[in-house]
């Protein structure tokens, strides 16, 4: 497939996803009030959104790389201190495959940042940067296709109780009585 087509479609598939994300939030209106779904919902969001912005600059001008190198690398970076972000603050609770994996989303963003600084990684391979960075872009979506399913199979909390690993997070940090 031609890389132009490639980043394209790319593009076009995570916007629509964005969009099909804000129709599944405001149908749950309790999501923007809990404190927890709340961070979970707005993973979500950049799982689609980063990759959407990374598919978009792609296509602009292909020729001239500093262009693409620098939007990834900015993109990628935000996309490892938001991911990190969560990773630490979703301990705990129930958690399926693709939330305890988490970190591998940051460790896709770090190579979509080893791609824009130092692209040249990726010749022995055969394979341009671009090339390699799509496949990165693939394997995000897949992973936050999981993490979606993952969020909208969770049981709801009770009314006026924590979402399980909110709840886990304040026992570990209540103090301790003396003895």
């Amino acid at each position: 497939m031609d890389l132009t087509a490639f980043y394209s479609l790319m593009s076009v598939t995570c916007f629509t996803l964005v969009g099909l994300w804000w129709t599944v939030v405001e149908r749950h209106k309790e999501w923007r009030t809990d404190p927890v779904r709340r961070k979970l919902a707005g993973g979500v969001y950049l799982s689609f959104l980063l990759p959407g912005l990374m598919s978009t600059v792609a296509q602009i001008d292909p020729h001239t790389p500093l262009l693409w190198r620098v939007s990834f690398t900015l993109t990628a970076l935000v996309g490892i201190v938001s991911t990190l972000r969560l990773v630490s603050w979703d301990r705990g609770g129930q958690i399926g495959p693709f939330r305890r994996f988490r970190w591998l989303v940051a460790v896709l963003y770090a190579s979509i940042i080893v791609l824009g600084v130092a692209p040249e990684v990726v010749k022995p391979l055969g394979a341009t940067p671009l090339q390699a960075a799509s496949i990165a872009l693939v394997l995000l979506i897949v992973l936050g296709h999981g993490l979606t399913w993952e969020f909208m199979m969770e049981p709801d909390p009770e009314p006026g109780r924590p979402a399980p690993a909110a709840a886990r997070r304040r026992r570990r940090r209540a103090p301790r009585p003396a003895t």
